[in-house]
C-alpha cells in the first residue's frame, strides 16, 4: 500500500527509502510501515538492488510512533503492520545503511540495531522511552541492545530512557560515524554505492554469516516483547503515561 510519507528512488544499485511526513517529525502510521513493507519485499527480490538506504527528511529521522494513530490502530499480534516491518528487518538479505539526524525516537533507535551501517550528524539524539510510557523495550532491542552496547549501558538507556547523544552512541558501538550535517546525505549515499561496489553474492553472505546464529531467538524475542507491549498497552500504567504526553501536547 503506497504512502506518501514513505519516498523511495533508486541511484545506481542503492534504493533509498525517506521517512517524509515533516509536519509530524516522520513519525510511523500504520500506512507508513504496511508502505515499508512492501518496498522491502520488493527490495529483497530485486538483483539490481545490492544496499537499502534509510533517511529521515527535514532534518529529523523520526520522533517514533505517532501515538495517535498507534492508539486508534495498535498492535494486535504478528500480523500488524509494525510487527511485519520488524521481521522484514530481521529477515532482509541486502544490507542496511542508514542515516541518522535529528532525533531519532522509540523505533527510530531500535531499528538502528537491525543496520549493517550507521552515521548520524552531531545532531541526532536517540532515546527508547518505552518505559516512560507505560510500555516495554521492543524491536529485539532487549537482545540486540546489550550485545552491541554492553549490559550496563543497554540497562541505563532503556531503564532511565534518557536522550543519547550521536557520539556517545558511536562510542558505545551503536553507530558507525559522525559527521557535520551537512554531510549526511552525501557521506552515507557515498558509504552504500561503496558496499554496493562489492561482489554482492559475498556481501550478503557475510551478513547472513553475521547474522543467522542469532536470527531464531531473535524472531521469539521480538515474539515475546511484542506479547508484553500489547499487554503494557492496555495497562494503567500506560493510560496514565499517554494521558500526559496528550495533555502536554495540547
Amino acid at each position: 500500500m503506497p504512502s506518501p510519507h514513505v519516498l523511495s528512488r533508486t541511484e545506481g544499485a542503492v534504493r533509498v527509502l525517506t521517512l517524509s511526513r515533516v509536519e509530524k517529525k516522520n513519525a510511523f502510521t500504520s500506512a507508513m510501515y504496511a508502505a515499508l513493507n512492501e518496498e522491502l519485499a520488493i527490495v529483497d527480490s530485486d538483483p539490481s538492488v545490492r544496499v537499502v538506504l534509510f533517511e529521515g527528511a527535514g532534518g529529523v529521522f523520526t520522533a517514533g510512533n505517532d501515538l495517535t494513530d498507534f492508539m486508534a490502530n495498535p498492535p494486535s499480534g504478528e500480523d500488524s503492520p509494525v510487527f511485519r516491518f520488524l521481521m522484514h528487518l530481521v529477515d532482509l538479505t541486502k544490507p542496511l545503511v542508514v542515516a541518522v539526524d535529528g532525533p531519532a525516537i522509540g523505533i527510530g533507535t531500535t531499528l538502528l540495531l537491525h543496520a549493517d551501517y550507521v552515521v548520524a550528524t552531531r545532531e541526532a539524539r536517540l532515546q527508547m522511552p518505552f518505559i516512560n510510557l507505560g510500555l516495554s523495550p521492543e524491536g529485539g532491542s532487549s537482545l540486540l541492545l546489550p550485545r552491541i552496547v554492553g549490559q550496563t549501558r543497554a540497562s541505563e538507556w532503556l531503564m532511565f530512557a534518557e536522550p543519547i547523544d550521536a557520539e556517545r552512541a558511536r562510542e558505545a558501538g551503536l553507530i558507525n560515524a559522525v559527521v557535520a550535517k551537512e554531510e549526511l546525505a552525501a557521506f552515507a549515499m557515498a558509504r552504500a554505492t561503496f558496499l554496493a561496489s562489492k561482489p554482492p553474492g559475498s556481501v550478503q553472505l557475510a551478513k547472513h554469516l553475521l547474522r543467522e546464529p542469532l536470527r531464531a531467538e531473535l524472531k521469539a524475542v521480538i515474539a515475546r516483547e511484542g506479547v508484553h507491549f500489547v499487554e503494557r498497552l492496555g495497562s494503567a500504567e500506560a493510560a496514565e503515561a499517554f494521558q500526559a504526553f496528550f495533555t502536554r501536547k495540547r
